[in-house]
């Protein structure tokens, strides 16, 4: 599992990595489509965890191209950056598109691995 997975470790706390998150989806020219801060909605049904928070972003020209060849990819979207707080330390991490395109009639590892090198430059732009 670990192998369809991007992470890095974010020098920064958890609030400001999303901050950074954010500014690096914005200078990659992707969308952000929403923001879940998870721990907080599992606090309000008296459950506690650290901080987790999910953003959803989109790329409109990768989304286009991939829903021209197989609607069905639209299970996987949008795409998700997770920002995780766990024993004292904030990662950022994302499912590598490459690990599972192959999934989907028609999407080619090449139009995979272009998202996931977007993501992945996101995600080093976020750290």
């Amino acid at each position: 599992m670990e192998d369809i997975v991007y992470k890095k470790e974010s020098d920064n706390g958890f609030d400001d990595t999303i901050v950074s998150v954010l500014k690096a989806v914005e200078k990659k020219g992707w969308t952000v489509f929403g923001i879940y801060e998870v721990h907080k909605r599992l606090a309000a049904k008296g459950f506690s965890q650290e901080p987790l928070a999910i953003i959803e972003i989109c790329s409109a020209k990768h989304a286009n191209k991939l829903l021209s060849i197989n609607r069905m990819v639209s299970l996987c979207m949008p795409c998700r950056i997770n920002v995780i707080a766990a024993k004292g330390k904030t990662i950022i991490a994302a499912i590598k598109p490459t690990g599972v395109s192959a999934f989907f009639d028609g999407i080619s590892e090449k139009d995979a691995k272009e998202i996931e090198d977007d993501l992945m430059g996101i995600i080093e732009n976020a750290v």
